[in-house]
């Protein structure tokens, strides 16, 4: 992957930021942090990005809300295409997937975070060619 990503990480555990960071800048993305869902929709209303990769269960607003809130926010302000948003997440049961893309993710990856799984799942969404 040679395509220099805008990635809004919404995660609210200090190490799997720092995991996920590392693996993120190997490959020259820019990545900005939200620590909760709350944080995610402010940051998202400041900046243009990429990709979201969103943790699922936060304080203060989970994911699954955060992304509703986001999608309403796109709605608003009349973007030509939305953000791909990625469920990143420890709950692994096949409904868990289903839930999120209905809330209005386009995709899902389980934690232990995996960089070789997340770049094929940004080549199947086509944000990198």
């Amino acid at each position: 992957m040679e395509e220099k990503l805008s990635i809004l990480l919404v995660e609210d555990n200090v190490l799997n930021q720092r995991i996920v960071t590392f693996s993120l800048k190997k490959y020259k993305h820019d990545v900005t942090i939200a620590n909760n869902g709350l944080e995610a929709i402010d940051k998202f209303r400041e900046g243009k990005y990429d990709v979201v990769l969103m943790d699922i269960m936060m304080p203060v607003m989970d994911g699954l809300e955060a992304t509703v809130k986001i999608r309403e926010l796109e709605n608003e302000m009349k973007v030509d295409s939305r953000t791909p948003i990625i469920a990143l997440t420890a709950n692994t049961m096949d409904n868990d997937r289903e839930k999120c893309i209905s809330y209005g993710m386009d995709d899902f990856m389980a934690k232990p975070f995996d960089i070789e799984k997340l770049n094929q799942i940004f080549q199947e969404l086509e944000i990198v060619k």
